[in-house]
Formats: structure tokens, sequence, C-alpha cells
């Protein structure tokens, strides 16, 4: 399954832990926002080590699910920056 996962962290170090566990898991595709294709079971061990590392007064983590139909819709407008794994992201 694909996910794409954003946060909006406000303290640099609670940020920075964030992503790295996120590049463990997928690639970003802007400074915050992530996507990753793994199985429920590891979408499940990932939102835990998230737990683990934010504030949940002050921080937001949001994951999105993306069905096979869904990824098939997926466009990219502008620069594109990083490395896209979706595989019928459209340039434009």
């Amino acid at each position: 399954m694909q996910y794409v996962i954003c946060y909006d962290i406000t303290d640099d170090k609670r940020r920075n832990n964030v992503a790295k566990i996120l590049l463990d898991y997928g690639h970003r595709v802007q400074y915050s926002v992530f996507e990753c294709e793994i199985t429920k079971k590891v979408l499940d061990t990932l939102i835990q080590s998230i737990v683990e590392c934010i504030d949940f007064d002050k921080d937001s983590v949001v994951v999105y699910s993306l069905c096979s139909r869904c990824v098939d819709l997926v466009r990219t407008l502008g620069f594109q920056r990083l490395k896209k794994s979706l595989s019928a992201a459209l340039v434009v």
C-alpha cells in the first residue's frame, strides 16, 4: 500500500527526528511530505515510532492512504525536485 505522510512540527529537534524516521520507510517529496510504499504492519511500526517523538499539543502528523486507483490519479505540478516513486505521477 502507498501512503503519503506529512507533518507540521514546530520544534527543530522533533522535526528532524520524525524526518529521519520517515527516511527509513520512504522518500521525501517536499520538505515535510514523504511517500512510503509499505505494508499496514510496517505502517503501524512507523506510526508508533512517530508517536514517541512528537508533542501532541504542538505537532501534527497526517497519514493518507492511497489505493491503486488513487495512485493513478496523482499529479505533480511545477518543479519536481525529488525522485517520485508513485508510478503514475504526471509532471506538468
